[in-house]
């Protein structure tokens, strides 16, 4: 019993003493709570938040958990701790029954409005239960949240919550003041106007309502309210409300038209966020429109970029108006289309129209036709009272735009018979740039055009005669002769300036024909008639030495060419080397070897000099001095191993040797010809005569042996070879293309290495060159070209690089062009191979050789002024690739002072260019008006050109001359992509500087 008892009363013990530690526990972490709610109370929220978050940690009662946990997440809030949010969500979602809850959203929210971040605010108070809240506590509550909706302007949404604390008397006047502003923002003046007037006694408010009541007479039409007011609050307003003050001024003074005393408060304006925008602009740039201060009227008007609204219009306009007042008129221009092409204001758009035609007709367009822009305006306003004075502009402006491709397309579609005199003429002035372009047929399609339309009789004699013209140059000399003919019986002939020449071109057209005494009349009408200085009067020495020498009447020959010696001039070598051949054909050969011994030493780089040889050479034979002979040809061989006479030489000397009965000396010049000039009429003879002496010394082995090894020669089938050749020739002879070419082609069929099989090639390649089948054409030609130099291998090559060059097969044109040029005896066969080569390389990117080349051309004194301008422009683009634009500058501008079409523009623009990088942007500009003016037809560099002017004007200071040129290079030049997209680029960076100060201007888009 006793036992049982001690064990009960310890047990008792035990029990009261654990009770009353976990007693004391819990009592001890309440008061660590206090200290924590103390340290909270004290806004010591770090502090408190740690203090906390040991509580929870060590504490098991829910609701200390709970306290604590909304705590810790609200100190998180004050301390403004990342994730913050999320404890506040964790704590609503642990602990949903809480009576903190509410307390919770509504901390957050006025902890966020507190601290300014009304839009977290606003969400923390939609999550906010008003129902439990006391009268104070709901005002509170409806004016912070319509605050907040305030600041991040939901208007509607905020005036819900302030209406409800508009008679609050702690928020009553607050709330009107924000009700008073969202009625201002909503253009309800008169509500706005009564609930300021219901705050205007508090100097909280008072400093505020005078920006709003002056902008509010403004807005209401009250301009002269506006200014009285903005006045008055002026000088004690703050630097924002200063700046909105000025503009309210400012426009209040425009819109009474009272300009002078508007500038200075606009100028005033700061703009908002430190921009104006488009109207800003406008406005002052008209105000000092209507004062006439037209400089500082472009200068506002130009800083309107990309306007498209009435405003921009009537800027546009303006500025055009200013810049017309200060001389500029190709800033006018652009900016009349820019007013043009807005349709807000129709009677802006007909006059801005009107203007733009007229002045495109005055200095030019860059951007199209001005016969179309005419004649659109025309179509447009039929009715226009300008209808007489645009109509004489439309005439003129078919010539004055130098753009007579357009001007043909627009009369051949009118029916008009008062055009048929311009007609005539624009017709002619096409034909005249299609020649000037070496399009020969096409211009004659227009000579004829013009000469269906004979209105005036001094352009149907100019087509008559440049239709002749461009038939000589196609090669066409019958009917050259013909219109040449005709353009000299007519009755106007005599007055125009072609007849000053007519005598020689007339020589020049029977010389081709072959009438020798026709020729030689005209030569000599025309010498007698022209200044002997005269180039042509000079020329024509040596074509009537040619026309008597041709007519074997060489004594009048010779007198002739003696007579161009001694006038000197490019081609004295030639007339000098004809003399001397004279001098053979009337039996006096010691003076023809005399005479060809001095031209020989007188002209040694002569082309004439290997033909000077070889007829020395053969006169000496022939005068039986035959050691000088043989000597003679060895140096045509030594000299000038490259002439078509080094096989002749060989083979004279070879016959000089058996002719003397040294037969073993000939039979090694023979096989000399054989073996280095194969295939070859000298090689063909050298084996028939070769074959003589084989025979008379009874060594037929040794021939049938030494021609097996031949692949020209097939023996037995000797007569069928030349045959079949003969048939075909015959046909080639006698003008039978078709049946020729098929004769041709049997025989290399039969003979690919036959006797004729050079010859076969050579003639078949010229059938198919003549019939336009130029492909065919080229393996022929190339088959000549294959073999050493022949009598055929200049021709051939000058053709091959023809048509590789007609083909743009540059790469394959370089090697035949280059054969050319070392082996062309006639002058215009190597200018024409050393011009294209210099084309050729260009093209292959070879910047140093396309130089080489050009200095070549341009070292021949003889070459026309198309070939300089050739020459001179593949300098200056050359040297520009290379980076050394002073050589691409001089070069361009000796270009720009003969060339004429394309080159023309092309060497206007590089001046243009150079100009605008010296720095010389006003010269650039007018050098670009000039290439508007006169080249317009040349699209690429007129576009090309604009974009510089662009730079120019950006240079200058007018973003808008800048900008609007670009856009309409963009709008009006797709077919250059890539000037587009330099268009495209540059636009671009300048939107997006002008923009860092003008809101107006869209950057993207």
């Amino acid at each position: 019993m006793i036992r049982t008892s001690i064990i009960s009363f310890l047990f008792f013990f035990f029990f009261i003493l654990s009770n009353a530690q976990q007693s004391a526990v819990y009592t001890n972490k309440l008061v660590h709570f206090n200290q924590a709610l103390d340290l909270y109370n004290n806004k010591q929220f770090l502090a408190a938040q740690n203090l906390f978050d040991d509580v929870k940690d060590n504490v098991e009662d829910e609701n200390i958990e709970a306290e604590c946990t909304y705590y810790i997440a609200n100190c998180a809030v004050w301390l403004n701790q990342k994730g913050a949010d999320e404890l506040m969500e964790n704590f609503v979602q642990e602990y949903p029954t809480s009576i903190k809850r509410n307390a919770a959203y509504l901390d957050v929210a006025n902890y966020y409005f507190d601290n300014g971040k009304y839009a977290f605010a606003r969400k923390w108070y939609e999550r906010v239960d008003t129902s439990t809240m006391s009268r104070k506590q709901k005002e509170t509550f409806n004016f912070n949240n319509g605050y907040a909706y305030f600041k991040i302007q939901r208007f509607n949404e905020a005036q819900k919550f302030l209406t409800q604390v508009e008679e609050s008397e702690e928020y009553g006047a607050k709330a009107k003041y924000y009700l008073g502003f969202i009625a201002y923002e909503g253009d309800n003046y008169q509500e706005a106007d009564k609930l300021f007037d219901e705050v205007k006694d508090l100097d909280t408010y008072n400093k505020n309502l005078s920006y709003f009541q002056s902008d509010m007479n403004f807005k209401s039409g009250d301009f002269e309210g506006a200014i009285k007011e903005g006045l008055t609050q002026l000088p004690n307003a703050k630097p924002q409300e200063k700046s909105e003050l000025n503009k309210i001024i400012g426009e209040s003074y425009f819109n009474l038209g009272q300009y002078d005393k508007a500038i200075p408060y606009l100028k005033a304006y700061k703009g908002r966020k430190g921009k104006w925008n488009n109207t800003d602009y406008y406005l002052l740039g008209y105000a000092f429109y209507k004062q006439g201060q037209y400089e500082e009227a472009i200068s506002e008007f130009n800083k309107i970029v990309g306007g498209d609204n009435a405003t921009a219009q009537n800027a546009y306009y303006h500025l055009a108006e200013s810049y017309l007042e200060t001389n500029k008129k190709q800033e006018a221009l652009n900016a009349f289309k820019n007013a043009s092409e807005m349709t807000f204001d129709a009677k802006i758009k007909e006059d801005a129209t009107y203007n733009y035609a007229k002045l495109s007709y005055e200095i030019g367009n860059p951007y199209e036709s001005i016969p179309v822009i005419i004649s659109n305006y025309l179509k447009t306003y039929p009715d226009t009272e300008r209808k007489d004075e645009l109509n004489e502009l439309l005439i003129n402006s078919y010539i004055t735009t130098k753009n007579y491709k357009a001007a043909m397309d627009l009369l051949e579609n009118s029916k008009n018979q008062d055009d048929q005199s311009i007609y005539q003429k624009v017709a002619f002035l096409r034909g005249i740039e299609l020649y000037n372009n070496t399009d020969y047929q096409e211009a004659i399609v227009y000579f004829d055009k013009s000469l269906t339309q004979p209105v005036v009789p001094e352009f149907q004699a100019k087509s008559q005669y440049w239709k002749g013209e461009s038939y000589y140059l196609l090669g066409d000399y019958k009917r050259a002769l013909e219109n040449l003919v005709q353009f000299t019986e007519l009755p106007v002939s005599g007055k125009v300036r072609e007849s000053e020449a007519i005598a020689y071109h007339l020589g020049y057209t029977l010389f081709k024909l072959k009438d020798y005494a026709k020729a030689i009349q005209q030569f000599e009408y025309y010498q007698k008639k022209m200044d002997e200085e005269d180039e042509k009067a000079l020329d024509t020495y040596l074509r009537l030495g040619d026309c008597y020498f041709i007519s074997s009447d060489y004594w009048p020959a010779m007198k002739f060419y003696n007579a161009a010696i001694q006038k000197g001039g490019a081609n004295v070598d030639y007339a000098y080397y004809q003399k001397a051949i004279s001098y053979g054909f009337v039996g006096k050969n010691d003076q023809k070897i005399s005479d060809l011994d001095v031209f020989i030493k007188k002209y040694p780089g002569s082309n004439y000099k290997d033909d000077a040889l070889f007829a020395l050479g053969d006169t000496y034979i022939s005068e039986d001095k035959v050691q000088d002979g043989i000597a003679t040809y060895d140096r045509i061989i030594k000299e000038t191993p490259k002439s078509s006479y080094v096989p002749k030489a060989m083979l004279k000397q070879g016959l000089v040797y058996y002719n003397k009965d040294q037969g073993d000396r000939a039979l090694t010049k023979f096989k000399k010809v054989v073996a280095e000039f194969p295939g070859t009429e000298e090689a063909i003879q050298a084996v028939n005569t070769a074959r003589l002496i084989y025979v008379d010394t009874g060594r037929t082995d040794e021939y049938a042996s030494w021609v097996k090894g031949l692949s020209f020669v097939d023996v037995t089938d000797a007569d069928l070879d030349n045959t079949t050749f003969e048939a075909a020739e015959k046909q080639y002879v006698e003008n039978n293309s078709n049946a020729a070419i098929t004769g041709f082609q049997k025989y290399l069929a039969d003979f690919p290495n036959g006797l004729h099989a050079l010859a076969s090639n050579f003639y078949l390649a010229q059938l198919y060159f003549q019939q336009d089948e130029k492909q065919d054409a080229i393996r022929h030609y190339q088959f000549v070209l294959d073999k050493e130099r022949t009598n055929y291998t200049e021709q051939a090559a000058a053709r091959l690089a023809q048509i590789y060059l007609e083909n743009k097969d540059y790469e394959s044109s370089i090697p035949v062009l280059q054969r050319l040029e070392e082996t062309a005896d006639f002058p215009q066969n190597i200018v024409f191979a050393q011009s294209n080569l210099m084309k050729a390389l260009y093209q292959r990117l070879d910047y140093d050789q396309t130089v080489a080349y050009a200095e070549k051309v341009l070292a021949n004194t003889n070459i026309e002024n198309d070939i300089k301008s050739d020459a001179q422009i593949f300098i200056a683009r050359a040297a520009f690739q290379t980076g050394d634009k002073v050589k691409s500058k001089t070069a361009y501008t000796k270009v720009e002072k003969i060339a004429k079409g394309a080159l023309a523009a092309e060497a206007l623009y590089y001046k243009a260019y150079f100009l605008n990088e010296a720095g010389e942007f006003k010269t650039s500009n007018e050098t670009v008006q000039l290439l508007a003016k006169d080249y317009a037809a040349y699209r690429e560099f007129g576009a090309k050109g604009l974009i510089l002017m662009a730079q120019n004007f950006y240079s200058l200071g007018d973003a808008y001359q800048a900008t609007y040129i670009l856009d309409s290079v963009i709008k009006n030049f797709s077919d250059f992509p890539q000037v587009v997209d330099n268009a495209q680029f540059q636009l671009t960076a300048i939107k997006a500087e002008e923009a860092k100060t003008n809101s107006s201007i869209q950057t993207k888009g």
